[in-house]
């Protein structure tokens, strides 16, 4: 009897978890993915959802109830999955999603602690404030972050750094920095305008606001439609990549129903690697 590849073993997990909390499906037929007012997204979500065999019938959730489920399910999902890749990507690593909203829990990472100070200071001066606006406030919904590394564990097979050398890499536990932040992922539940803006808007103040080398920038949604997937996915500059909760079955349910349109603009984001599946998140994480 083959054994079954254990990410694919983690994406069924993942979506069993979603099936008994946030994936379900109305009385009226309606999965709460979908936008109940769009024909084409409801069969779109319905179809994603026959094939991974939604059977919960619940009216839908409120949109941060939703979203906070979702996030959950990811974050376990990258565990269950990232963490196995120790042997490709070394390191003393964390997986986390951020409860509540604290705006600067980035500033729990090397290349953010700065953040602290101009917080401080803006806090202190009402037209310094007024200049900075929220730009330096980033509450990512997962954090994934390594951990700092002793000169022993630097030292382990050669003698490498002594106090003379590399006095302030910011790997090395003895410069006294902070934790280094790896990826930052976004969850979307589903994806309209705003929330695609509020993604990008996110993902530049990443890249704006650090000292030292950029994290990763992340975004995994359950949106069953291209057209809204594209406002995410496609384009470059801002977001490392796209994943979708459920992309094979999405491919496979815009082929069964004949959207051929739709389907050829999945095509271009897919094949131009803007968009990816669940299970292509952790791998890429670790290059």
């Amino acid at each position: 009897m083959d054994i079954p590849a254990e990410f694919l073993q983690a994406r069924k997990e993942f979506h069993a978890s979603l099936l008994k909390t946030t994936l379900t499906i109305t009385d009226k037929g309606v999965p709460s993915n979908a936008d109940s007012s769009n024909k084409g997204s409801i069969a779109i979500a319905k179809g994603i959802a026959d094939l991974l065999k939604a059977e919960t019938i619940a009216e839908r959730q409120a949109g941060q109830t939703s979203g906070n489920e979702f996030e959950g399910a990811c974050a376990e999902f990258v565990r269950n999955t990232f963490l196995k890749l120790k042997h490709l990507r070394p390191g003393d690593w964390d997986v986390h999603q951020v409860s509540g909203r604290n705006r600067l829990e980035i500033a729990k990472y090397e290349q953010y602690a700065h953040l602290v100070a101009l917080d401080r200071a803006a806090r202190a001066d009402s037209e310094l404030a007024a200049a900075l606006g929220s730009d330096y406030t980033i509450t990512p919904d997962i954090v994934i972050a390594r951990g700092l590394e002793s000169d022993e564990q630097i030292n382990l097979h050669e003698f490498l750094v002594d106090s003379s050398v590399s006095t302030m890499a910011s790997l090395r536990a003895s410069a006294g920095g902070q934790p280094l932040l790896h990826g930052s992922i976004s969850c979307k539940w589903t994806m309209r305008s705003d929330r695609a803006q509020n993604a990008r808007t996110e993902a530049l103040n990443l890249m704006r606001n650090r000292k030292g080398h950029l994290p990763k920038i992340m975004v995994v949604t359950a949106e069953p439609t291209p057209s809204r997937l594209a406002s995410i996915a496609l384009g470059t500059g801002d977001i490392d990549c796209v994943y979708h909760f459920a992309l094979y079955e999405l491919q496979q349910t815009l082929l069964e129903q004949g959207r051929d349109d739709a389907a050829e603009l999945l095509a271009i984001m897919v094949d131009g690697r803007r968009l990816k599946d669940i299970s292509d998140l952790p791998l890429d994480l670790a290059t």
